[in-house]
């Protein structure tokens, strides 16, 4: 794969349905991660970039997201040059994943 996929949030928790491998990697600052993020989703900044790549084999589906959907385009591009080899990105990112009804964890 030369480029990441894009797709959306209800092919997204699709995807994380069916393949107990793929991982959401959500790429919001910590503060905002911590707060509420998608259900089963990891939080994925420079900070938590070393234990990342420890954990996830490069042929892992990951599935990137950010606020609106900007942010994780960079995201995917750099973990493709990274070497990761199943990159998605997904469009409208955690705003687009609320609007979908799509599962959360919250702080409250």
């Amino acid at each position: 794969m030369t480029d990441f996929i894009e797709i959306t949030p209800q092919q997204a928790w699709e995807m994380l349905q069916k393949d107990e491998n793929a991982v959401l990697a959500d790429v919001r600052d910590s503060a905002r991660f911590s707060y509420s993020h998608a259900q089963g989703a990891v939080n994925l900044t420079e900070h938590t970039w070393p234990d990342f790549e420890a954990e996830y084999d490069y042929d892992q589906p990951i599935l990137v997201s950010c606020y609106h959907g900007v942010s994780s385009r960079s995201v995917a591009t750099f973990l493709l040059q990274r070497g990761y080899e199943r990159v998605y990105s997904v469009q409208g990112g955690f705003a687009a994943w609320v609007d979908a009804n799509l599962p959360l964890e919250t702080a409250y």
